[in-house]
């Protein structure tokens, strides 16, 4: 049996997985994708669930892939990482997450970590955070989103100025470019993280991933189709228990309690 990569811990509606390898900076074998992608479909099955969290062990986010591990395993169809009842946390194959997800990153971050914070949507790191996406100093390229998310997130020159020198960049590089939305002392990272969740889980949560659904939607098939969707969606919710809740919260000034229905 794999021994335990990935941790995982319910705070009320918040899902906390995390990476725990800190004695190899975290460096993730198939024991810990595979456990990670299982993380990923218990938020996105259980109702009860509404956010994730996405946290690591240790000084280090992440050293990248354990590729004494993972080279062996890379077949003629790629690397499959995902186990029945998991879901890809990259997004690159089957469906993704319906929930949303914050990442808190500390020290290195290199290569699928960074691939990690792309397809996340709120990142949080610490002032110690490294970044780096070192694949073409290996021999390989990005296979788990960067060279599509990269340059939407950051603009072609920016991605490319760090894609193609295999270069590492601070946290106040990370966050002029848009790949962190915020970036804290050292520690205070996860708590952070932890906060945003709560407030997010706190929200509506089906009219929550109906707005994460509607903007994947418009950065896949483009805006229009997106627009398209959007009196749809507002009919779909208008009749939810969730929205009465709302409205009558707004006519009272309380404090609403959704119930995900």
């Amino acid at each position: 049996m794999d021994e335990r990569r990935v941790v995982t811990e319910r705070r009320g509606h918040v899902l906390l997985m995390g990476l725990d390898r800190p004695e190899k900076r975290n460096a993730a074998d198939l024991a810990m994708l595979e456990q990670l992608a299982l993380a990923y479909g218990e938020l996105d099955r259980d109702p009860d669930l509404r956010a994730g969290v996405v946290h690591a062990a240790g000084e280090h986010f992440t050293a990248g892939l354990d590729l004494g591990d993972i080279a062996p395993r890379i077949g003629p169809e790629g690397l499959d990482i995902v186990p029945e009842g998991g879901i890809d946390p990259w997004g690159m194959s089957g469906r993704r997450v319906t929930k949303p997800v914050v990442l808190a990153v500390q020290g290195t971050c290199l290569t699928l970590g960074v691939e990690l914070a792309l397809a996340s949507d709120v990142v949080v790191a610490a002032e110690s955070a490294r970044f780096g996406q070192l694949e073409v100093g290996r021999g390989i390229l990005p296979f788990g989103g960067a060279t599509t998310r990269f340059p939407r997130v950051a603009g072609w020159q920016n991605a490319m100025r760090w894609m193609l020198t295999g270069e590492l960049f601070d946290a106040a590089e990370a966050l002029r470019l848009g790949l962190v939305q915020e970036v804290v002392p050292h520690g205070r990272q996860l708590a952070r993280a932890v906060e945003l969740a709560e407030r997010i889980a706190a929200q509506a949560p089906l009219a929550v991933q109906a707005v994460l659904a509607n903007a994947r939607l418009a950065v896949r098939d483009g805006e229009t189709a997106a627009e398209e969707r959007l009196q749809a969606e507002l009919v779909r919710l208008a009749g939810t228990e969730d929205m009465r809740i709302g409205l009558e919260a707004f006519r009272t000034r309380g404090e609403p309690r959704f119930v995900g229905r």
